[in-house]
């Protein structure tokens, strides 16, 4: 029998579609498993136990922490739902914590949350939820999802200052086909008022605002704690070449970076470069940071090469704009060209690739910045 599509986009009566809601214990998956639910689909919680809060301190304002597994657990409870908690503390700690200090003892400037989402939340979890025989894997984050002919893409979220998509480029095309984001034509103001609606007791709970494993935002004493050898004194240098002072450690300076440098000019000075093999800050004027050109790896692409053949959107870091550009493709390599000024352009981090049609900013792909 088959029956019209589902709010899914799968073609089945909601009691008959078993979907697993990742739930962090935030406001915002609870709202989705709740939602699931008075829909009346089969649903089943899962929370990522992803580090050991006795080790990593976990802080009320960091996702994923002991205190969130047991709010999951409550909200599961009281929806009468099904939750299991999987514990992928290793697997955080290898694909995670492990590349995130690695990238910043490169010189580059990390986006843990990017990895995790490509890593253990829509790998290792997808793979758990295929191996329940889910018909899909929902998720609390603020991303529209469009399904047509069985293909879902992904786009910007109408809460545009709660959009999600940047950190979500890495996904497959397989894993986005299976994944659903219920929240992406919602405001934040809307899924309290759903949670309230729902009585659920996180319904006024504060959003998570630190990365899950870093105390207080304090990322140099998780490196320091894993890479001890890493605070070395060096050299900090002018654009000419030119010694201006001494660092305590590469890893406390980002590309355009300006307040923490300790060194007197007329103008204010930037760091316009941190060169790992000599163990170097490059400091200049904020005009030295501008870039027109940058290389990218490790492309990811969500929608035919062709596309690319005209102009494209993109977004350079999580809070930044949208930029016109032209992307040139060599295997998974792209040589971006973008036509407006953007500063502090830095190695390790993400750019998005979007397109705009009816409806809304659709999301291409995206690749890794890299030095030139």
């Amino acid at each position: 029998m088959n029956f019209k599509l589902n709010s899914l986009g799968i073609d089945k009566d909601p009691k008959d579609t078993k979907v697993v809601v990742a739930m962090s214990g935030g406001v915002d998956s609870s709202t989705v498993a709740g939602m699931m639910k008075k829909e009346g689909y089969d649903v089943l919680g899962i929370t990522l136990k992803l580090y050991d809060s006795n080790k990593e301190v976990a802080q009320s304002k960091q996702c994923c922490s002991g205190q969130d597994i047991m709010d999951a657990k409550r909200v599961a409870h009281q929806l009468n739902i099904q939750h299991k908690v999987l514990y992928y503390q290793n697997k955080f700690k290898q694909g995670v914590i492990d590349n995130f200090v690695d990238s910043y003892l490169k010189g580059e400037t990390p986006i843990p949350c990017v990895q995790c989402n490509k890593t253990v939340k829509f790998n290792d979890l997808f793979n758990e939820c295929k191996n329940l025989n889910a018909d899909a894997l929902v998720t609390g984050h603020y991303v529209k999802s469009v399904t047509e002919n069985k293909e879902t893409n992904m786009y910007r979220a109408i809460d545009v200052n709660r959009d999600q998509s940047y950190f979500l480029f890495n996904t497959t095309r397989e894993q986005l086909n299976y994944l659903r984001f219920p929240l992406g034509n919602l405001l934040k103001n809307q899924t309290r008022q759903i949670a309230k609606e729902l009585n659920l007791n996180v319904a006024e709970k504060p959003d998570s605002q630190d990365i899950c494993f870093v105390p207080n935002g304090d990322y140099v004493s998780v490196i320091e704690k894993f890479r001890p050898e890493s605070l070395r004194k060096g050299n900090i240098k002018s654009t000419n070449g030119k010694v201006l002072g001494v660092h305590d450690g590469i890893i406390n300076f980002t590309i355009g970076q300006r307040r923490g440098i300790k060194i007197a000019d007329t103008n204010p000075l930037y760091v316009i470069d941190i060169l790992p093999e000599k163990n170097e800050i490059i400091v200049g004027y904020k005009d030295e940071l501008i870039k027109k050109d940058i290389i990218l790896k490790d492309l990811n692409l969500l929608v035919p090469t062709k596309i690319f053949d005209n102009e494209i959107l993109v977004k350079i870091r999580s809070t930044g704009r949208l930029i016109k550009a032209k992307l040139n493709i060599k295997n998974s390599f792209g040589n971006l060209r973008i036509f407006e000024d953007e500063y502090g352009i830095s190695p390790g981090q993400a750019c998005v690739f979007y397109s705009k049609d009816v409806y809304g900013y659709k999301v291409l792909g995206g690749g890794w910045i890299t030095k030139n």
